[in-house]
């Protein structure tokens, strides 16, 4: 039995960090609330300590106006808690696949000092998990110089590259928080649903699944209830999963890597969510240089990858991280999956998104904003969904695209939108015969 547990002050905890510094801090529902609250409290003794991370859950506190040149963020996602802060210009973000973070860590690109995470306490073997964000701690905690640990008992126990043994840390802070939660499923809209009902009757039985971020992947599968033995590896999962793996819907079992675990490198969703993966050997969360390495994704059957998307230009280039030269999000994992749905035999990469957006902006259209960002390529694009229906872009030419995506077009932005393919390319006729 293992007994050596020794938990530090959060002053002594933190007093490894210096000025000049660069942290890295662990995400989504694992963000270490509690030791970020308490360094902004020492922020006297600080300047010029640099943050970095994904996406982060809740209020970090560091990025507020007052710490401005003492806590610099450079962050690798664009996420709600701290996107007020990057377009303001106190923050900045790092243009960056989620696949190739770990090598920045590696390769010395992007070097860390202290490592900050929270984890479950440890087992009688001293044993902790980083719960359910593996992702890029993984790495990150295999080549900080210091770790400090917040260990929280509302912390899930899982499987896979989550371990972490109580003697590789520089220290550690006890604190029970609750763990930040987000509920996809209870914001899903009649659109979505649509769209989720298109995609579903694209995936054939035994396909394995990646799911993004938000309330699409959640509609499709609410969809997926009469299919049979599909498998996951994604690079994230949330509450909408449970279901369909009690219903045996969700299985495993026709995968080539992992059989029968549904594989991951993180998943955000409420306490349901949080306590189904607890300790649950059925999911393995692992370091993402593997999760979402596209040549790994490609070896599974069937990959279906769904990716939503903030607007698609006529001509298929998908912009996912920008409204215009407003940071939203990032680059994140979308083209490692499109790319290993495309070598996957009977893959299917799918970006989906609703014709318009709440407030009526159109998100089919004749060029993306001034400003925005190309995240999946028109050379990477094969399927556009959206609640009127499905185009297929793979091998078409520039006007038989533009006529896809226009059929797939809210109606009323149709007409505009063939005006400017006719400006465009000039003429909008395109003959049957070379539509396959």
């Amino acid at each position: 039995m293992y007994r050596h547990i020794h938990y530090q002050s959060i002053e002594q905890a933190l007093s490894v960090i210096k000025s000049g510094q660069r942290l890295f801090v662990q995400g989504s529902a694992q963000t270490p609330l509690y030791l970020l609250r308490q360094l902004a409290k020492q922020s006297h003794r600080l300047e010029n300590v640099e943050l970095v991370f994904i996406t982060v859950h809740g209020d970090i506190t560091v990025d507020r106006p007052e710490y401005e040149g003492i806590f610099n963020i450079n962050c690798m996602f664009v996420s709600n808690s701290v996107r007020q802060a990057v377009n303001e210009g106190r923050a900045d973000f790092i243009p960056v696949f989620l696949s190739d973070i770990p090598d920045l860590f590696k390769k010395g690109y992007i070097p860390i000092d202290v490592a900050l995470v929270h984890v479950s306490p440890p087992d009688k073997h001293g044993y902790c998990s980083m719960g359910v964000s593996v992702d890029i701690a993984h790495c990150a905690v295999n080549t900080a110089k210091y770790i400090i640990a917040q260990v929280n008992p509302n912390v899930p126990r899982t499987h896979g590259d989550s371990l972490i043994h109580t003697d590789r840390f520089t220290s550690m802070v006890y604190c029970e928080e609750p763990l930040p939660e987000v509920d996809y499923g209870s914001k899903v809209k009649e659109d979505e649903l649509k769209i989720g009902r298109y995609i579903a009757g694209m995936i054939d039985d035994g396909s394995t699944l990646q799911m993004g971020i938000g309330t699409i992947p959640d509609a499709v599968l609410r969809s997926l209830h009469d299919h049979k033995n599909l498998g996951v590896h994604t690079e994230m999962l949330s509450d909408g999963i449970i279901d369909l793996v009690e219903r045996d819907v969700i299985n495993n079992v026709n995968k080539k890597i992992h059989p029968h675990k549904t594989v991951t490198g993180f998943a955000v969703g409420t306490r349901k969510l949080y306590d189904y993966v607890d300790d649950n050997p059925a999911f393995a969360f692992l370091d993402i240089d593997y999760v979402n390495n596209p040549h790994v994704i490609g070896r599974n059957p069937k990959v279906v990858a769904i990716n939503s998307a903030i607007e698609v230009d006529i001509t298929g280039q998908v912009c996912a991280d920008s409204i215009g030269t407003t940071q939203y999000s990032g680059i994140g994992g979308q083209m490692d999956f499109m790319r290993g749905a495309a070598l996957s035999e009977g893959g299917k990469p799918v970006i989906a998104l609703t014709s318009r957006t709440a407030k009526g902006v159109n998100r089919i259209v004749p060029f993306l904003k001034q400003g925005a960002g190309v995240v999946t390529t028109r050379g990477h694009i094969h399927y556009v969904v959206t609640e009127f229906g499905i185009a297929s872009l793979y091998g078409k030419n520039l006007r038989q695209r533009a006529k896809a995506l226009i059929d797939i077009a809210h109606p009323d932005d149709r007409e505009m939108l063939e005006r400017a393919c006719v400006e465009r390319f000039k003429q909008f006729l395109v003959y049957d015969s070379y539509i396959h």
